[in-house]
C-alpha cells in the first residue's frame, strides 16, 4: 500500500469513528448545541407534514440529523421493500414504513449497532418493523436485486468513496428501482484542511 493510501486509510478509519460519536450525541442528546440543523426544526425546514412528526415517536423526530427530504420523490408504494441508507434514529424509516404498508418492509443501514437498535425501537412504537444491519454504504451488507428502493438522507457525503457508494446501491436494488436521496454538493473543490478534518466531514 502506498504512503497516500496508507494516509486515506487512516483517514477513512478517524472519520468513520467521528460520525459514529457525532451522531450517537444527537441521539442522545437531542437538545444539546450542534453546528447544523437538527431535530424538528430541521424536518419542518426541509418540509416534513406537521402530521408525520406528531405521530412519530419524539425521540425519532429529535434525533433528525437530515439534509433535506427523500420522500418528496420517492414515491413509495404499498408492497415495496425499502432501504433508508444511514437510518440513523430511524424517522425517515418509520414514514417508509406508513408509505409502503404490512405488506412492505424497510431495512436500515447504520454504521452504528446501537442507532440500529434505537431505529428498530422507534419503529417498533409505531406498530411497525424494521430489519437493520450494522454496515458500511460502500458495502452494503445486502444481496443483489433485493430492494425496490433507496432512500438517503445527508449520508453520500461522508464517504471517500461515492463512486463505490454508488455501484453498491445499484447492485442492491432490483430491476427497475428507484433511489431518492437528498445530500450536501459542494460547487467547489474542498481545501485540503478541510478534506484532513474528521469532524468537518462528519458535519
Amino acid at each position: 500500500m502506498t504512503d497516500a493510501a496508507d494516509a486515506q486509510a487512516s483517514l477513512e478509519f478517524m472519520l468513520k469513528d467521528e460520525i459514529v460519536r457525532m451522531y450517537q450525541e444527537v441521539a442522545d442528546n437531542p437538545s444539546g448545541e450542534f453546528h447544523f440543523f437538527h431535530g424538528r426544526e430541521a424536518a419542518e425546514l426541509f418540509g416534513y407534514a406537521p402530521e408525520w412528526l406528531d405521530r412519530a415517536p419524539a425521540g425519532a423526530v429529535a434525533s433528525f440529523a437530515g439534509v433535506g427530504n427523500p420522500h418528496e420523490r420517492s414515491n413509495l408504494q404499498p408492497g415495496e421493500r425499502v432501504l433508508d441508507l444511514g437510518s440513523g434514529a430511524g424517522l425517515d424509516a418509520i414514514i417508509a414504513s406508513w408509505r409502503v404498508g404490512s405488506a412492505g418492509s424497510v431495512v436500515g443501514v447504520d454504521l452504528n449497532p446501537a442507532m440500529c437498535l434505537k431505529a428498530q425501537a422507534h419503529v417498533a412504537a409505531t406498530g411497525a418493523k424494521m430489519e437493520c444491519h450494522e454496515g458500511r454504504m460502500e458495502d452494503i451488507p445486502l444481496p443483489d436485486a433485493s430492494v425496490d428502493v433507496i432512500i438517503s438522507n445527508g449520508v453520500m457525503n461522508l464517504s471517500f468513496r461515492k463512486r463505490r457508494v454508488v455501484e453498491q446501491m445499484f447492485r442492491v436494488l432490483r430491476p427497475g428501482g428507484r433511489i431518492s436521496i437528498t445530500d450536501i454538493v459542494s460547487a467547489k473543490q474542498l481545501s485540503q484542511s478541510i478534506v484532513n478534518d474528521p469532524k468537518l466531514w462528519a458535519s
